[in-house]
């Protein structure tokens, strides 16, 4: 499966920019890079705008998911569709949609951990439900949301369960940038599978942010790395025998002892 990344800066409030200049960047690179995937940003419709959001966000989701769905369909891709602000009823979310060649919603979530830091959780409610395995061209996967990176309890889950590629869509500051790629690395080498991130560039309301877009593989190996501040196209053929390769070298699943493991909540 051959991905493309799109490292993007984003138009702080203007979902209708946000989505032309995804467009304009999908047709420019297709012919180019002819991925089976993209993978885009966290909140990539209105960057975290939070004051703005109860104005400018997405009810239920729809002017999102018909947008990334006609994609989908009309150029027969897959899309990682990053995460918007989704208006459902009083509440907001960080929600991220996921759609097959055919256009297809094939998967949905509500991103559980809020930032304290930038202060999400008084202008967005959290989800209920922590990540499932979704498919895509019968390859299990995940998905998670930025600060969720952080919680390795959503995550070894998914590993159990099959997944072989685990997506990160995130609006990661600059003044973590160690924590953003070391998370990453023992994302992948604990859990033996492909680590997918696209982070934005750019700069709101005093945040920097990051890049440093990745692909990671099984063993840890950093693949692809975006740069720091530029908005670019990341693009790697990914090659799924070597999940299966780092399970048999190092065979941690078999070695588990869950029995044993205490259990906090």
């Amino acid at each position: 499966m051959k991905y493309s990344i799109y490292q993007m800066d984003i138009v702080p409030g203007n979902p209708k920019a946000n989505q032309q200049k995804v467009l304009e960047w999908l047709v420019s690179i297709l012919d180019v890079e002819k991925p089976d995937t993209i993978i885009l940003p966290e909140m990539w419709t209105t960057g975290y705008t939070l004051d703005l959001l109860k104005d400018i966000a997405d009810i239920n989701g729809e002017n999102t998911r018909e947008f990334l769905s006609l994609l989908a369909a009309s150029y027969g891709i897959n899309i990682i569709g990053g995460s918007v602000a989704n208006k459902v009823g009083e509440n907001i979310y960080n929600s991220s949609f996921v759609f097959n060649r055919k256009g297809e919603l094939v998967y949905s979530y509500n991103k559980v951990h809020l930032v304290p830091m930038l202060n999400e959780h008084n202008y967005l409610t959290g989800g209920t439900a922590v990540p499932e395995i979704f498919e895509l061209d019968g390859i299990k996967m995940g998905l998670i949301i930025c600060y969720d990176l952080r919680f390795t309890e959503i995550i070894r889950p998914l590993a159990l369960e099959g997944a072989q590629v685990l997506h990160i869509v995130a609006e990661w500051p600059s003044a973590r940038t160690l924590h953003w790629k070391s998370l990453q690395v023992a994302r992948a080498i604990e859990n033996q599978m492909y680590v997918i991130s696209s982070n934005r560039v750019g700069e709101y309301d005093g945040v920097e942010f990051c890049g440093s877009s990745m692909i990671i593989d099984p063993s840890g190996e950093i693949l692809v790395e975006g740069s720091k501040d530029k908005e670019e196209t990341l693009t790697y053929q990914l090659d799924f025998e070597k999940v299966n390769q780092a399970r048999v070298n190092v065979p941690i699943f078999s070695s588990r002892v869950p029995g044993l493991y205490k259990q906090h909540q």
